[in-house]
């Protein structure tokens, strides 16, 4: 794709404010082509749990960004930390309450759910993510925050942080809502900072961002460090001294009464506090981009906090960090991956095909919440696509609308995968409802849908084919479920007037010369309007309208025994005009 303006989207004028303020940072160095380093930006996952749809904005927002910057041609490193170094807090829903032993260790350290082939809790979690990432087309480099600590690599830094423990402590002070000796609320509060609009205040209220372990409930100084205790590997810890000079550290644990001297040095075994660490990074990693969600932007919280530590304390700079909405799922509440259950980009990816799944991230300024869905609005949102997909190919889309859709359907490194014979997913869902999934039968409606033009194979409309047919089989509760008569409803048949008699015999004197998607669209529609006197092309009036619903039930009840199911000549070609004409009394 061509470079775009600075006024067709969200994503290019992000691009416009990271390439300006990396080349303020260091002049002439924003290199083009595949140089390294390049620009960076940044996303960090923690993998405590399932990596949810809403976690997985923290990713396409640098991604998208990063992506725009190599269309560019500049080079662009998008890093992905993986916070694997971080204390389990909690079991999930669902996973055995023995694992209540392992809250207190490194996620790395804690053993994978049950029946899991991974080697830890971490590597469990990362990994369904990590193939989600690939089908996505998302590339980035991973790093382990445990092999980053546990290497030494952040030494020096864990060092400098300990050694500046009275800046770091006098930034926190800033924000903290109780006095650190007492535990008592201040009398006076730090007032919130001026660039946090009042909806941003709003949004974080009770997110539990401004209350994250800051380091200063040691009580005997403050320490940006927690080390994870060497005889039970959890961080119930408590640092009860430290000498600069020498960096002896001696810290004790109240899990397992376990004490001891180490020299900070050499020892590898533990981590800055989370309101410490990720400044850190910004400074060691060079990151001019990262976003951020409404609870790390509220005042004293990791982000807001991080911007005045990374400056004064590690020589380095706050990136261009944009406040991310919550994701949601249609019928379900703002997601938590710590309450088990909620929908993962995997899951997604079952009924979804990823250019729309990319799309939806796409679409929406990183400011703006949406829904995914995972109800009978993913057929609505399919129609949409389809649509947008028609006027980017007759040029009739919109600036900002066919950015998107570039965005959606590859990369600068080129396009993915698409379905071959992109057939309507509402079409496609309700003709896998009815069979069942029998490729034999889909094959012989699908074929039938434009006589003209007719599938071939079902390999044409795959993948789009498998993920209707997932969506059928596991979101559609089974009273939704489209089930055709076995029998003719002999007794309703009995009982029907004269007009409907005539109007079920015009759609059955049409079938043969209408046996096509859009000819039995145009019949069945068409039966009420002749009925009326008029051409089957007339505009309905509102009592045509009625007319039409009318006929419509009764159709629906003498082939699947409700008064709706899927678009009638979906239903009609799948059930087969023998069959049709048996069930409708021809």
């Amino acid at each position: 794709m061509a470079q775009q303006s600075t006024e067709t989207d969200w994503v290019s004028r992000f691009a416009d404010e990271v390439i300006a303020e990396a080349e303020r940072r260091a002049p002439g160095k924003v290199t083009s082509g595949a140089s390294a380093p390049g620009i960076v930006v940044a996303s960090g996952l923690s993998p405590s749990g399932p990596i949810h749809l809403g976690n997985l904005r923290e990713v396409m927002t640098p991604h998208l960004v990063a992506d725009e910057i190599r269309r560019r041609g500049h080079a662009c490193v998008h890093i992905l930390s993986w916070d694997d170094y971080d204390r389990y807090r909690k079991v999930p829903a669902g996973i055995d309450p023995s694992w209540e032993e392992h809250i207190g260790k490194p996620l790395t350290a804690v053993p994978a759910p049950p029946g899991s082939t991974h080697a830890n809790w971490a590597d469990h979690f990362r990994a369904a993510m990590e193939e989600a990432l690939a089908e996505l087309g998302v590339t980035y480099r991973g790093v382990s925050q445990t092999a980053q600590y546990t290497s030494g690599a952040y030494r020096e830094q864990v060092l400098h942080a300990m050694k500046h423990r009275n800046e770091i402590d006098a930034v926190l002070d800033r924000y903290r809502t109780k006095d650190k000796a007492t535990g008592k609320p201040k009398k006076q509060q730090q007032k919130p900072d001026a660039a946090l609009e009042a909806a941003e205040l709003e949004a974080a209220e009770g997110s539990g961002a401004a209350t994250e372990d800051d380091g200063s409930a040691g009580g005997a100084g403050y320490y940006p460090y927690k080390p994870y205790c060497t005889v039970c590997n959890k961080d119930f810890t408590k640092v009860i001294g430290y000498d600069d000079a020498t960096t002896d550290l001696t810290y004790e644990c109240v899990a397992c009464g376990h004490s001891e001297t180490v020299a900070l040095r050499e020892f590898d075994h533990g981590k800055l506090v989370w309101k410490v660490d990720w400044p850190m990074r910004w400074a060691y990693e060079g990151v001019v981009f990262e976003p951020s969600g409404v609870d790390h932007s509220s005042p004293g919280s990791s982000f807001v906090v991080g911007g005045q530590i990374v400056r004064e304390v590690f020589g380095g700079e706050q990136p261009i960090g944009p406040m991310y909405a919550f994701v949601g799922i249609s019928g379900m509440a703002k997601m938590s991956s710590s309450k088990g259950g909620v929908p993962t980009p995997g899951d997604a990816l079952q009924i979804m095909e990823a250019p729309l799944l990319r799309w939806l991230y796409a679409r929406r300024k990183p400011n703006q919440s949406f829904k995914i869905a995972f109800d009978q609005e993913i057929q609505r949102l399919y129609d949409e696509w389809d649509k947008l997909v028609a006027k980017v190919a007759d040029g009739t889309a919109q600036p900002a609308d066919a950015a998107a859709y570039a965005r959606a359907i590859g990369t600068a490194a080129g396009e993915l995968p698409r379905t071959p014979r992109p057939l309507p997913y509402r079409t496609l869902a309700s003709v896998v409802d009815i069979t069942g999934g029998h490729d034999e039968q889909t094959l012989r409606i699908l074929s039938e849908l434009d006589p003209e033009h007719p599938v071939a194979s079902l390999d044409e409309t795959r993948p789009r084919l498998d993920k209707a047919e997932h969506w059928i089989t596991t979101q559609v509760p089974a009273d939704q479920r489209t089930v055709v008569r076995s029998e003719p409803d002999a007794e309703l048949l009995a009982s029907l007037d004269d007009q409907s008699r005539g109007a079920l015999r015009l759609l059955l004197d049409g079938l043969d010369d209408h046996w096509s998607l859009d000819g039995l669209t145009t019949l069945v529609y068409g039966v009420p309007k002749v009925q009326a006197g008029l051409t089957p092309e007339a505009k309905p009036t509102p009592e045509l309208k009625v007319a039409q619903r009318a006929f419509f039930a009764l159709l629906y009840n003498l082939l699947v025994g409700r008064d709706t199911g899927p678009r009638l000549p979906t239903l009609l070609l799948a059930v087969g005009a023998d069959r049709v004409r048996a069930l409708l009394g021809g």
